[in-house]
C-alpha cells in the first residue's frame, strides 16, 4: 500500500508537468483536441449513415456496432493517456537520458511507461465513457453483463499497457520503437469494426495472436449475451499471461542496455 501511494503521487507530479506543458502552447492543444474530436466524429457519423442504408453490419445492427467503436475509443483513449511516454522513449535511449531514469529511486518501467499523461486524451475519456455506457444501456444488459464488461475492458488496458512494454523493451534492443508502436496503431484500429467483417485467417490474426478481438471486440459482444462466464476467464487469464511475458521481456531487454557512459 505505501508504495501504491508512492507511485500514485509520482505519477500525479509527472502528470501535472506533462500537462503545464501541453498547456502552455494553447494553439497546438486546441488544434489536435479540435482534430481529435473531428476524427471521432466522422468515424461516427459514417457509421450512422453506412448502417442506416444496410440495417447490419455482420450480422450487428446500429446500436451494437456503434458499441463495438466506441469500445475500441475508450480503451484507446485510455492507453494513450496513460502510455503517451512510450512514444517519446526512444530519445531518451539516444541521448543517454535513459541512464538517469536508471539511477533514480522509482521504477525504470513505471517512468518510462506513464511518465508522461496526455491531457487531450483525459479531455475526451469523461464524455466518452458516458457515451459508451449510453449506448451499452440500449442493449439492455444485465447487471452480471455490465461487470463482465467492465472486467473486460480493463482486460483490454492490461493487454495494450503488455504491448507498451514490449515497444519498450524493443526500443532498448533495436532502437526502432517509433516504427513499432506505429505498427501497433495500425493493426488496432482494425478494432473500430466488429472483427467478424474480417475473413479468416485474418480474423483468427487478430483475435489471437494480436489480441485486438480480445481487447475490444469481446467487451462488447460480451454486453450482447454472445460470451460464457469461461470465456471471460479466458480472457482475463490471457491477458494477465501477456502482461507477465511483458515483464519478463522487459527485464532480459534492460540487460542488453549499453549505458551511454560505458
Amino acid at each position: 500500500m505505501k508504495n501504491i501511494k508512492k507511485y500514485l503521487k509520482v505519477w500525479l507530479i509527472m502528470s501535472k508537468n506533462s500537462f503545464l506543458a501541453v498547456f502552455n502552447q494553447r494553439t497546438a492543444l486546441s488544434v489536435f483536441l479540435i482534430g481529435k474530436l473531428l476524427r471521432f466524429f466522422f468515424f461516427f457519423g459514417f457509421i450512422v449513415f453506412l448502417l442506416k442504408g444496410t440495417k447490419s453490419l455482420a450480422g450487428y445492427d446500429l446500436n451494437q456496432t456503434l458499441l463495438f467503436f466506441l469500445t475500441f475509443n475508450l480503451i484507446d483513449t485510455i492507453s494513450q493517456f496513460l502510455f503517451r511516454e512510450v512514444y517519446r522513449f526512444r530519445p531518451l535511449i539516444v541521448s543517454g537520458g535513459f541512464d538517469l531514469v536508471l539511477s533514480k529511486p522509482i521504477s525504470a518501467l513505471f517512468r518510462s511507461l506513464m511518465g508522461g499523461a496526455d491531457v487531450i486524451d483525459l479531455i475526451i475519456i469523461v464524455p466518452l465513457t458516458i457515451a459508451t455506457f449510453y449506448v451499452a444501456g440500449l442493449l439492455n444488459p444485465s447487471i452480471l453483463q455490465t461487470t463482465f464488461y467492465i472486467l473486460l475492458v480493463l482486460n483490454g488496458l492490461i493487454i495494450a499497457a503488455a504491448f507498451h512494454i514490449f515497444v519498450l523493451g524493443l526500443g532498448i534492443i533495436s532502437l526502432e520503437i517509433d516504427h513499432t508502436i506505429m505498427i501497433y496503431r495500425d493493426l488496432f484500429n482494425l478494432g473500430r469494426f466488429p472483427i467478424d467483417i474480417y475473413k479468416e485467417p485474418l480474423r483468427g490474426f487478430i483475435t489471437f495472436l494480436i489480441p485486438i478481438g480480445i481487447m475490444v471486440s469481446f467487451p462488447a459482444k460480451v454486453i450482447m449475451g454472445m460470451m460464457s462466464p469461461l470465456g471471460v476467464i479466458w480472457s482475463l487469464a490471457f491477458g494477465g499471461l501477456l502482461l507477465f511475458l511483458s515483464f519478463k521481456f522487459w527485464n532480459f531487454a534492460l540487460k542488453k542496455y549499453t549505458s551511454a557512459s560505458s
